[in-house]
Parts: structure tokens; sequence; C-alpha cells
């Protein structure tokens, strides 16, 4: 029986340099939400125009992810993170000089999804993989930069655009991702089990890629991931134009997506501990239900200090339980193939985030209010809680491999 090896004090490195990427990389994908008033306003481009080039992004995001992950699994982690690092800054210094709604559509929706692809799915496994204690709590900090980029990323974007343009705030964020990554993607280094022979894939716990498709534990998690991102990603990005709608003076009602930040970053690390301690499914779908009452409470709201007290709820439950499936996931299928299952899961998830967004317009130029937008949410929150219920019991190493469906 090998024994467990002792933890390497690099592994928060790594920790550190994931945090970043992904608070750079979503935070700069996420700040066309920043933009999307300005732009319109400026160019006189629908809201549901420029929105659809944050669906593309996702859906671009979620191939990206899948095939970077599976690049990240035979080269490593630090090519990929070094290549997105270079395209996010060359697509938003394109993206922000761009004269057409079609050009910006494809250039931001593909260019930015392919660079921030580079960054989630590989981090997270390369993480898991420096870490055999406290895996949920890893994986978390790493996902933590999701939650530091609203209060960074976005209120930057804002006193940009408030100082000179949305053409200079998204020129200046690009060429910060390159300041800030290219540096931190040289730090990147495999997991100290990567650098002698893979342990063989199929052993319980640590299955190929290919078998890992064909369980049903797969089809559960990323029916479930897709559902839960499909919920809350037409919430997130148009939270700030529905505040507004509601009375919410513009500046006022981008601390609301800051304080959703805020309380994400809170709830990865409180989940992902209650996750180590208590069970992630059990914490998962806890965690989705309050997800789900909160997206229908936003129907109800009607001042700035009610948008804050649903915020910090809204926030703690969607960013905490997105650090969990990375957990399912390496817990079910093993280290051999986690960055292809991972970047297959998050393909799912991405193309769920991908509906809001362009739903999200939609209806809002349709009805000129959103409310349509948190009814269908919640719907789907309600959704994604049903399905995770059927997760089966996590495998046991001493017990029986995971079986194909």
């Amino acid at each position: 029986m090998s024994q467990p090896r002792t933890e390497n004090p690099y592994r928060w490195i790594i920790i550190g340099v994931g945090a970043l990427m992904t608070c750079v990389g979503i935070g700069a994908m996420f700040s066309l939400a920043i933009f999307l008033q300005p732009m319109s306003a400026d160019t006189g481009w629908s809201r549901a125009g420029i929105s659809s080039a944050m669906t593309l992004n996702f859906l671009v995001m979620g191939v990206a992810g899948f095939a970077w992950g599976a690049i990240s699994d035979r080269l490593g982690a630090r090519i990929v993170v070094l290549a997105g690092a270079a395209l996010l800054g060359l697509a938003l210094v394109l993206a922000s000089q761009t004269t057409t709604l079609a050009a910006f559509q494809l250039i931001y929706g593909t260019l930015v999804g392919l660079a921030a692809g580079a960054f989630f799915a590989p981090m997270v496994a390369a993480a898991t993989g420096w870490f055999e204690t406290n895996r949920a709590l890893a994986v978390s900090l790493v996902s933590a930069g999701i939650g530091v980029a609203p209060m960074t990323v976005s209120p930057f974007a804002a006193w940009l655009v408030a100082a000179y343009d949305w053409r200079t705030a998204m020129m200046v964020i690009g060429i910060a991702a390159w300041i800030l990554l290219l540096p931190a993607g040289l730090l990147v280094r495999r997991p100290p089990a990567a650098a002698g022979a893979p342990s063989p894939a199929g052993e319980i716990g640590n299955l190929s890629a290919g078998r890992a498709f064909r369980t049903p534990q797969f089809a559960i998690l990323a029916g479930t991931f897709f559902l839960c991102c499909a919920a809350h990603s037409g919430p997130i990005f148009h939270m700030v134009s529905y505040a507004i709608t509601c009375g919410v003076a513009p500046l006022a009602a981008v601390t609301i997506y800051s304080v959703e930040g805020l309380a994400g970053l809170g709830g990865r690390l409180l989940l992902g501990i209650l996750a180590d301690r208590l069970g992630v499914k059990r914490v998962l779908v806890a965690g989705l239900l309050v997800q789900a009452v909160v997206i229908g409470a936003y129907l109800f709201v009607a001042n700035l200090g009610e948008f804050y007290l649903l915020a910090v709820i809204f926030g703690t439950a969607y960013g905490g339980v997105m650090p969990l499936y990375a957990v399912l996931a390496r817990e079910y299928f093993g280290q051999a193939a986690m960055g292809t299952v991972f970047g297959a899961v998050t393909m799912a998830s991405s193309i769920g985030m991908a509906l809001g967004p362009l739903a999200g317009g939609w209806v809002f130029d349709t009805f000129s209010v959103y409310n349509w937008l948190f009814i269908g949410s919640f719907g789907i929150g309600l959704a994604a809680v049903a399905i995770a219920l059927a997760f089966p019991p996590l495998p046991s190493r001493q017990g029986r491999q995971l079986q194909p469906a």
C-alpha cells in the first residue's frame, strides 16, 4: 500500500496563481456587464445584440475549456495559461476598436471566450493534483478569484468608463491582463505526482476520460452544472441594469455587483469548508436551493438596501456551489484525466451560462422589464436542485470501479 505523499508548500503558490488568473480572466469577461449600458448609448447597438456577444463568449469558453483541459492533461497547465493570457489581452484590445456590432460580437465573443477557457478548468485540475486533503477548500480558493473579480475588475472598469469611455476602459483592461497574467503563468508547475509515471487509468477513482464520459455520474454532474449556471447567469449579468430600472443610481448599482462578488468569495470558503466536513452532495443541494429561492425573491426588491441583502445571500449561494463540481469530478473520476473531464463538465456549464445574458437582453427589449427573466431562472434553479438529489454516493477506493452506463 502506497504511503500518502508529503504536502508540498509550493501548492499555495499554485492556489495564488490560479486565483489571480480566474479573477482577471473571468473579471475581464464579465466586465461587459459594466460596459453594456454605455456601449448601447454610445453606439446605438441593442442590449440583446451586445449581450449576444456574452452568450457567444460562454459557448466558446465551454468548448475551449474542454480543449484546453485535454491539452493540460498532456502538456501541463503552464503552456495553456500562458497562451490564454496572451490571447486575452489581444482580444480585449481588438474588441475595444471595433466599429460594428458584428465585429464586436465576433472578436469579443470568440477570442475572449477562447482565452477565458484557458484558466478555470486547467488551474482547478492542477490544484486538485497538488492537494490530497482539504481538496474542496483548495478548489474553492482557486475559484475565489471569480468572487474577487466583481470587487476589483468591475469597479476598475466602471471607474475607467466614468473617467474616459468604454473603449479606453476595455483597452486598459486588456493591457493589464498581459501585465498580470503572463508573469504569473511562468509560476505554474505540474503536481509532484505528475513528474513520474501516472497511475493506470481505469483504477477506482482514476478513470480515463472515455470511461468517465459513459458513467451516469458524469451525466448527472454535467446536467446539474448546466442548470445551475443557466439559472444564475441571467440575473448576474443583468443585475446592474435591473437595479437601474428599479431606480438605483448607476454607480450604486455597480456596488451591488461588487457585494455579490464579496459574498461569493465568502461563500466559496464557507461551502468549501462545510463540504470537506459534511459531504459535498449535501452542501451542494442546500446551496442550489438557496440560490433558486433568492432568484425568485429579486422580483420583490424595491431599494438599494434590499438589493444588498439579497446580493449577500445570492452571492454566497452561487459562489459557494461553483467549486463543488470540480471536487465531485475529482472524487468520482480521479486525477489522470481531470483536465479533460472537468473541461467537459465546464463546457456544459458554459452552455448554461450562455443562455442567461441573451435571454435577459431579449426579455428587456421585448417587455421593457426583467420580471420574466427572474421567473424563468427561479424555475431552472429548482430543476438543478432536483437533478442534484440524484447524485450517487462517492466511490470507495477499496470498492468497485465506476461502471459506464
